[in-house]
């Protein structure tokens, strides 16, 4: 099992972006389930739904928990609902990575996940049909992150083709009109909010490779914030490694004291006149 804990530490640490976003889906889903089966033991809260960090529709509540607007698209109802969403951004991340950098993907995938849940936001608050649900609807998925990727790279290269069991060769730009076509006719047939949801990222992942072939990144502003984390991690993680050094010198300096001590007594009394913890000392430094 350790060992198995290790393939996942390494392949996570050397991994690209792509590698991050699968394993960091999965690892929230199983850590749910796990905590499924406790609830279900102790009969404790039912956590299927977490809605701590499900994206909730209703303004005031999304108030009360902000990060929820980003930690929704985390979050998977079933092992079907994430394998399909892993599936597509597996295929679709690939893909990408061919045109863009990692650190596009990332923004691509976070930011279409917002403007995804914004538009779910909305249109729960503005249209009639959704007034007597708006309380209690929420989302999760990574599905409008998923189509920010696929409609980014369908703008980038839409003819590029992607060859399908049983039916051949599709172009991509095909393939990701077919998404947007299904999720609009989709509305009025059920989970409304996560088609909606969907647009939204679709839109942005259009929307962003347009300006980005234009010289205007809409990302720039969120790449800034992450590289900002990202060496404030690094710094804390070197004051980390300078505290355990200087905390292992201490220790070294410490030792060599008791080891000082007991020499000095051997020059003035003899080995005989030696306690056994003395010894001891004694025979760990003679070890070392």
């Amino acid at each position: 099992m350790s060992n198995v804990i290790e393939d996942i530490k390494r392949n996570f640490n050397t991994g690209n972006a792509l590698t991050k976003l699968i394993y960091i889906n999965v690892g929230v889903f199983l850590l749910f389930q796990i905590l499924i089966v406790f609830s279900f033991l102790l009969s404790i809260a039912d956590l299927r739904f977490p809605s701590f960090f499900a994206l909730p529709a209703d303004i005031n509540t999304l108030a009360k928990k902000p990060w929820a607007i980003i930690t929704y698209m985390f979050l998977h109802q079933s092992f079907l609902h994430l394998l399909f969403n892993m599936l597509w951004l597996y295929f679709g991340g690939k893909i990408f990575l061919s045109f863009f950098s990692n650190k596009q993907l990332i923004s691509t995938y976070v930011l279409g996940g917002i403007c995804g849940g914004i538009l779910f936001v909305l249109s729960f608050n503005i249209f009639p049909v959704f007034a007597n649900n708006v309380q209690y609807a929420i989302a999760i998925g990574a599905s409008a992150s998923v189509l920010a990727i696929v409609l980014a790279i369908a703008t980038k290269s839409p003819n590029y083709p992607i060859r399908l069991f049983f039916i051949g060769n599709i172009k991509l730009k095909h393939i990701a009109l077919a998404c947007i076509i299904l999720d609009i006719l989709s509305i009025p047939k059920g989970n409304a909010g996560g088609h909606l949801a969907h647009l939204g990222g679709a839109f942005f992942g259009f929307l962003y490779v347009k300006k980005l072939n234009r010289g205007n990144d809409i990302s720039s502003g969120f790449n800034k914030i992450m590289d900002y984390l990202s060496e404030l991690f690094e710094y804390k993680n070197k004051l980390k490694k300078v505290y355990s050094r200087t905390k292992s010198n201490q220790k070294i300096i410490k030792e060599q004291a008791k080891v000082d001590k007991v020499l000095e007594k051997i020059a003035k009394s003899g080995y005989e006149g030696m306690t056994k913890e003395e010894k001891d000392i004694l025979f760990k430094a003679s070890k070392k």
